[in-house]
């Protein structure tokens, strides 16, 4: 990957896929801007690998436009934004309402006015890139979590209007992974059922979204896509 003199920004990059994608992402010679909401060990190991952390609640409306505004703070001009915060809330009869209002300001207004607020900076970069990432359950939708897969699937429905209205200047594409990494907790029973799921059978790593990811950011010939990376559970 061409390194850029302009920022890559991908948010909730303190743990997990995201802090593998902002190391992976300074190893190549780019400059990261990351949105953190926790203190957590990887945001302190970004930071001393020359990262711009920036705090932000992506809750509220007031949150996401705060973030906006300490971004534009530390930049004058984006290379990319990559859009990677994600919630994932239990829904209950006491807590439906609450939860997805949370999940729907963090999975899509958020990007919404991040996308809009940003895009000054983004013009200032040739080549310039959004992508979202959201996840391969959009493809069936979900019974039992009925309000993380709809607000992940407006994400997906983002990807299609930005990149029409941001075309030519900017790309604007999304990764729609499944499992990639077990939690700890993770019992091996569980972990069968789910590696059973997909016809490849693994638990891919991060890896494999710093894979998808370059592959767009290098790409000059593509746009309004969500590249699913599921090993094939839509053939099983």
């Amino acid at each position: 990957m061409t390194s850029s003199a302009a920022p890559i920004l991908i948010t909730g990059a303190g743990q997990r896929v995201g802090l593998h994608c902002a190391r992976r992402l300074l190893e190549d010679g780019h400059r990261v801007i990351f949105s953190y909401r926790s203190e957590r060990p990887g945001v302190q190991a970004l930071r001393d690998l020359g990262a711009i952390a920036v705090f932000a609640d992506f809750a509220s409306e007031a949150g996401i436009l705060a973030f906006i505004g300490e971004l534009k703070t530390h930049t004058d001009c984006l290379r990319a934004i990559i859009h990677n915060a994600s919630e994932w809330l239990a829904e209950t009869p006491d807590t439906d309402a609450a939860a997805f209002t949370r999940m729907f300001s963090v999975h899509m207004l958020a990007p919404y006015l991040i996308n809009l607020h940003c895009a000054d900076l983004l013009q200032r970069s040739n080549p310039a890139d959004i992508v979202h990432i959201s996840d391969d359950v959009t493809r069936r939708g979900s019974s039992k979590h009925i309000g993380y897969c709809a607000s992940k699937a407006g994400l997906d429905s983002l990807t299609l209007s930005f990149a029409a209205r941001y075309a030519p200047a900017i790309k604007v594409n999304g990764i729609a992974p499944a499992l990639l990494l077990f939690n700890p907790e993770d019992d091996a029973a569980y972990r069968a059922k789910a590696l059973a799921k997909s016809a490849l059978g693994i638990e891919p790593g991060s890896e494999v979204i710093y894979q998808s990811l370059r592959y767009l950011l290098d790409n000059p010939y593509v746009t309004g896509t969500t590249l699913t990376v599921n090993g094939g559970r839509h053939i099983k």
